[in-house]
Order: structure tokens, then C-alpha cells, then sequence
């Protein structure tokens, strides 16, 4: 028995380590050591954070290996225990004494001295949801009972995390829900008629929500839209975006550090720089092209995850590499818009380089699932079952 739950838990006969994507492991080991050599210069003098975010990164790097070796067949499995377990999390976040608070969010759950954000385990735990559902009703996935039980199952989630409030998860996790739902063959005569009203709806709600009297978003939320929008009437909260766009163009082309690695960053006066606006201090600190070389790690990174998914071994393999592809496209898409203006103030971390155990925690896991789906690929099938696919 016990010989046979590890051989499903483990399933190293279908595992082909020839695939396995060491320079995965180097990409965002490299990301992590640009963060961390920030984070040590940022951090305030009673501050550990430098020191956690070694000892995450080399637990977290760990946690990957070992994740990459757990066959994502086995994990599927568990797919409804894992969603009621997310929103019993979400819950109690957000409903007991449990739940902690800070800047007017309470995302947070102390377990001993440590906080924990649920959320950020919430997108590793849906893509894997997700995948298995659709891979279970793939027949099915245009019918209209289908479309609509799948959108139950998403917005309950996104909506326990808006109300926290996080706008900025809310919208990466639904536009990711989006994404996977495409690739799991939503038909176009679903999405094309989707988009001539989503559009629309779209740009009416932007307008909506900027009036005095929408019920939708908290007065800070709207604030945030309008202090984007227009920062001279907002200074105390267009503070953080507005010193951002100084900092970033502080650092020109090749950065302060290339000419005097021991200059105090003016970013270290930007509220939260070690960790949603971190690549204000990447901007400045290697210019133009430190940014740039950051953007490309993880454009790599994206690029590698959506070729694991075009030569996963099956439907859900494709699904949950697409669905970590796109959250992490999403996450980097955000932080990046929201540090140079482009999108309203509302915080998210610059995957595998900003502070934050829980951050790091989620996307170690999502890369150690990642690992393991590209351990199991089409080259490992017969070539008449290759052709199937």
C-alpha cells in the first residue's frame, strides 16, 4: 500500500529528467539575488527583512524541487478538498479575529508571530482547480450550465479577496480564470459576442466608478482611480506613484550603481519599495537596462512556461502551465503599470523579486508544479498517441 501511494505521489516512471528546467531554477534565482541586494539597501535599520528574504528564497527554492518531483495528477486529485480549504482561508481572513489588518486591508492571518496572506496561496490553489474542472467537463465547456457554474466557482474566491479589499489580485486572478477558460476551447462564437459587450461595460464601469455616488469600490479604492488620473488634486495619494516616475527617471540609462554602488536610492523614501514598488528601485539603481534585463528574465520565464504547456503530456498539464503563464504575465503587467502611472495605485509584487514570504511562498509553489509538468511531456508518449493530442 504504502509502496503504491508513493509510486502515485512520485511517479518517476513518467518523469523524463532530461526536461527538467534547471534554467528555470537560474532565472528566478538570479531575480531573487537582484531583489535581495535592494531589499538589504532599502530595508530601515530595525528591519529583517533582508534576512527573511534569504531564508524564504532557500526554503522556497526547496519547496520547488520537491513540488516538481509530486506528480500534478495526484495533487488534481484533491481539487475540491483544496477549493473548500481557500475559502475556508478567504473566510477566515476577512470574518474572525484572526484576520490582520494593514494600510485598511486585512489580508492577512498570524499564525504564531508569522503573517500569512491567503491570497497569494489562492492562485496556485485555482489554477489547479480550474485545470481539473475543465479538464473533467472539456466536452461540455461551451454549454451555457457549464459557462455559468464556472464563473460561480471563480467570482465566490475573487470575490472573498476583493472584499479585503484586494483589487489588484481580484483582477489578475479573474483575468487569469479568463485566459484558462480560452484555452480550455471556449468557442469563439461565445467570445467574440463577449467582447462587443464586455468592451463597453468596461469603459461605462471605468466611468461609473469614478462618480460620487458608485456603490461599488471604497472611497479609497475610487480615490486611487482619480488620484491616477488626476494627481494634482490627490497629492497625498498620487504620493507614492508620483515620487515613483522621479526615481525612475532618476536612474536614465545605466542606473546610479554603475558609477557609485554606495549612493542612497531616493526611492528608499517611496512607502513600500521593498515590495510592491520595488522596481522603482530597480529603475534607478540600474537604469534603463537593469529594468530591462528584469522584464526580460520573466518575459523569458513566461515564455518558457507557455512552452511547457504546448508540450505538456495532457489537457490539465496544458491548462495549469498556461494558467501560471498568464497570472504571472498579469502580476508583471500590473506592478509595472502601477509603479509608472499607468494603472491605478493598488498593490501587487513583482514576481520572485519583491519582499514577502507569502508572495514568495506562491510562486515557489507554482514554479515547483510548473517543473513537474514539464517532467511529463508529449516526447514520453507514443508517437500514436502524440499525434492524438
Amino acid at each position: 500500500m504504502f509502496k503504491t501511494l508513493f509510486k502515485s505521489i512520485f511517479n518517476f516512471e513518467e518523469y523524463d529528467l532530461k526536461h527538467y528546467q534547471v534554467s528555470m531554477l537560474a532565472i528566478i534565482s538570479i531575480l531573487g539575488v537582484i531583489g535581495m541586494v535592494l531589499i538589504r539597501r532599502l530595508q530601515d535599520a530595525n528591519e529583517r527583512q533582508f534576512e527573511k528574504q534569504i531564508i524564504g528564497y532557500a526554503v522556497g527554492l526547496i519547496v520547488a524541487v520537491v513540488v516538481s518531483l509530486i506528480d500534478y495528477h495526484f495533487v488534481a486529485k484533491f481539487f475540491i478538498p483544496l477549493y473548500f480549504i481557500n475559502i475556508a482561508l478567504l473566510v477566515i481572513t476577512k470574518f474572525t479575529p484572526l484576520g490582520k489588518s494593514h494600510y485598511l486591508a486585512q489580508r492577512w492571518i498570524l499564525i504564531g508571530s508569522t503573517e500569512v496572506q491567503p491570497s497569494e496561496l489562492t492562485r496556485i490553489i485555482m489554477i489547479i482547480f480550474l485545470a481539473k474542472f475543465f479538464d473533467i467537463v472539456r466536452r461540455q465547456i461551451n454549454k451555457a450550465s457549464i459557462i455559468f457554474l464556472a464563473l460561480i466557482l471563480m467570482v465566490i474566491p475573487i470575490s472573498l479577496i476583493f472584499i479585503q479589499p484586494d483589487l489588484s489580485v481580484s483582477i489578475v486572478l479573474f483575468a487569469t480564470f479568463l485566459c484558462m477558460f480560452y484555452m480550455a476551447g471556449l468557442s469563439y462564437k461565445i467570445i467574440l459576442p463577449t467582447l462587443a459587450i464586455g468592451i463597453p461595460s468596461f469603459i461605462a464601469f471605468f466611468w461609473y466608478v469614478q462618480q460620487e455616488y458608485q456603490v461599488i469600490l471604497n472611497d479609497y479604492q475610487r480615490d486611487r482611480i482619480l488620484a491616477m488620473l488626476h494627481p494634482e488634486r490627490f497629492p497625498q495619494l498620487a504620493y507614492q506613484q508620483v515620487n515613483a516616475a522621479k526615481c525612475i527617471r532618476a536612474g536614465g540609462i545605466s542606473g546610479k550603481w554603475l558609477t557609485d554602488a554606495e549612493v542612497t536610492l531616493k526611492a528608499s523614501k517611496v512607502p513600500v519599495i521593498e515590495s510592491d514598488f520595488i522596481f522603482t528601485a530597480i529603475a534607478e539603481a540600474f537604469g534603463f537596462v537593469g529594468s530591462m534585463i528584469v522584464i526580460v528574465l520573466l518575459m523569458i520565464f513566461i515564455y518558457k512556461a507557455l512552452k511547457i504547456a504546448r508540450m505538456a503530456k495532457d489537457f490539465m498539464g496544458m491548462l495549469i502551465a498556461s494558467g501560471i503563464a498568464s497570472l504571472t504575465m498579469f502580476q508583471l503587467f500590473v506592478n509595472i503599470g502601477v509603479v509608472t502611472s499607468l494603472l491605478p495605485n493598488t498593490g501587487i509584487p513583482l514576481p520572485f523579486v519583491s519582499s514577502g514570504l507569502s508572495a514568495l511562498l506562491g510562486n515557489m509553489l507554482m514554479l515547483g508544479v510548473l517543473l513537474n509538468v514539464s517532467l511529463q511531456n508529449k516526447r514520453m508518449l507514443p508517437q500514436k498517441e502524440t499525434l492524438s493530442l
